[in-house]
């Protein structure tokens, strides 16, 4: 497009960024940090985002993949995405003062594998492989818990008692996906058992729904987020599933190719569980520099406002100041 044509129209989708458990997460290295003081170990990157990980690091947040890379007495804080039990078992060993920053939804479904493996249930976990979130939940249940990824592995799974099944899965995936593994589930173990209400986290569910509507009236959708966001991958493949010419991965502003936008007439734009709202505002300056100027309207699709508690090990300590 050349100097002088229409605005680009923007589309902000509403919900989007940061859900209720990442926010809490980030909060609680924060207040960490603040009542404590430097250094404060992360195990695993606290949420899936690189400018979230990167301003915690210069605040004095220390990330480690490996408890046991955390010297004696330190104060370990573990992920939004939960732990093994294992893990929670080698800090006490070696003397850590430890913060569980474990989404509550993801708890949850640590709770419901270690309940089915207690009543003698094989488990089948929806998930991604190596996806932090699949390995902490299946240390709750080990021996019990089957990963699958498609309804192709489920035909392939050979289980003992077909009808002492039940099925649980990772919080972040894709609904549309999830539901037709789920839906084979149902289908090779008829008597299976399934979570108590969704295990997919609400912020996935509407974030994903708001996706659906850009992709409807956007000629591309960007979406701002990390690539060891799974959230936010999910939403690049459902805007593509539902009729988006184009659709993109957007790390940060830097991240934007101008080819993208070339013939573009309206842009879909959100951002993913993990992504601050900076990044979403940087996109958004950087699209109003362009020589035609953009127009941003929100689309609010789903309303939302949920907040969690801070974990019990900060909420027992009296505020700064």
């Amino acid at each position: 497009m050349t100097e002088g044509s229409a605005p680009l129209s923007v589309l902000l989708a509403a919900p989007r960024g940061f859900c209720a458990g990442v926010e809490r997460a980030v909060d609680v290295v924060e207040i960490a940090l603040e009542r404590y003081g430097a250094p404060i170990y992360v195990r695993h990157a606290i949420v899936h985002n690189t400018r979230v990980v990167a301003d915690l690091e210069r605040k004095g947040a220390v990330f480690v993949e490996d408890e046991h890379e955390v010297p004696e007495g330190g104060r370990l804080v573990f992920s939004a995405h939960g732990i093994p039990p294992q893990v929670r078992e080698n800090a006490d060993r070696l003397g850590l003062e430890t913060i569980d920053a474990t989404c509550p939804l993801v708890t949850k479904v640590h709770y419901e594998a270690r309940d089915f493996a207690a009543d003698g249930y094989d488990i089948i976990l929806i998930g991604h492989a190596g996806h932090q979130e699949v390995v902490g939940t299946t240390g709750h249940a080990p021996e019990a818990i089957h990963l699958v990824e498609t309804p192709e592995d489920v035909w392939a799974l050979d289980l003992p008692d077909h009808d002492k099944v039940a099925y649980i899965t990772q919080t972040t995936l894709s609904v549309d996906e999830a539901s037709e593994v789920a839906a084979a589930i149902h289908e090779r173990f008829p008597n299976v058992r399934g979570p108590r209400g969704e295990d997919i986290c609400y912020a996935t569910t509407n974030r994903q729904e708001a996706t659906k509507v850009l992709a409807e009236r956007a000629d591309v959708v960007l979406v701002v987020g990390s690539d060891t966001s799974s959230n936010s991958k999910r939403m690049v493949e459902v805007a593509l599933a539902h009729g988006a010419p184009a659709a993109h991965l957007v790390d940060s502003v830097e991240g934007l190719e101008e080819a993208w936008l070339d013939g573009v007439a309206t842009v879909g734009l959100t951002s993913g569980a993990s992504a601050p709202e900076e990044l979403v505002e940087e996109l958004i300056a950087a699209l109003e520099a362009r020589p035609q100027g953009a127009e941003v309207r929100t689309v609010e699709v789903v309303p939302e406002d949920v907040h969690f508690a801070l974990p019990k090990e900060l909420r027992a300590l009296p505020t700064v100041g």
